[in-house]
């Protein structure tokens, strides 16, 4: 049997999973320590203890490795349970939101590469496409649900509706800086299925 059939190819790059995991959280800890303006390659594998060619064999550049992280972190953080009921649903959206901007090191990240992508239209795009359009679908399921029980009607304004998930929480601790409580929730809970079912006819 020829041994060299089961041989890799010379120079062949073997990505272990795991020191792209560890790879990822320490570039979310440079992200939430320095910002993405501050941030490098550089850095990053040094702290992680690799050469920077293990990092450019798994992303080009500092943008896609930082956009990969954010993915790779909030993504997940947007699945919503199927609690039975459009409420139930918008309570439990809230609360997947609510965990993702409460993070002490993603409330960081996130509002340094919103102020960023606002000067890098090519940033803008890619967190558009890796974060911010999946977990919008995400929220998509949340509504598809409820038309499918007869909640909400088929003729939704979808990007309302979804804007309306995330934006007063964002507001609520980004810009005015306060505690969500349970009790907001429960409000804001109410708020968002009372505008959402506005002008629903039928049972």
């Amino acid at each position: 049997m020829d041994s060299g059939a089961r041989r890799k190819p010379s120079g062949a790059a073997v990505l272990r999973p795991e020191l792209t995991d560890a790879i990822v959280e320490i570039t979310l800890d440079e992200l939430a320590e320095k910002g993405f303006g501050r941030m490098s390659m550089e850095a990053v594998a040094r702290r992680a203890g690799v050469g920077k060619s293990a990092l450019y064999r798994r992303w080009p550049s500092k943008q896609e490795l930082a956009v990969d992280a954010m993915s790779r972190l909030s993504v997940p953080l947007a699945e919503a349970p199927d609690t039975g009921s459009l409420r139930g649903d918008v309570r439990a959206v809230l609360e997947a939101t609510l965990s993702w901007l409460d993070d002490p090191r993603l409330g960081r990240i996130l509002t340094d590469l919103v102020a960023e992508a606002r000067r890098n239209e090519t940033l803008a795009r890619a967190l558009a496409a890796a974060v911010g359009e999946p977990r919008r679908a995400r929220g998509e399921v949340v509504l598809d649900r409820a038309i499918a029980r007869g909640e909400l009607p088929a003729g939704v304004d979808r990007e309302i509706a979804l804007d309306l998930f995330a934006a007063p929480l964002f507001w609520h601790l980004g810009v005015r800086l306060l505690p969500v409580t349970p009790e907001y929730l429960d409000r804001l809970t109410d708020v968002l299925t009372a505008a959402l079912t506005a002008g629903r006819t039928g049972p």
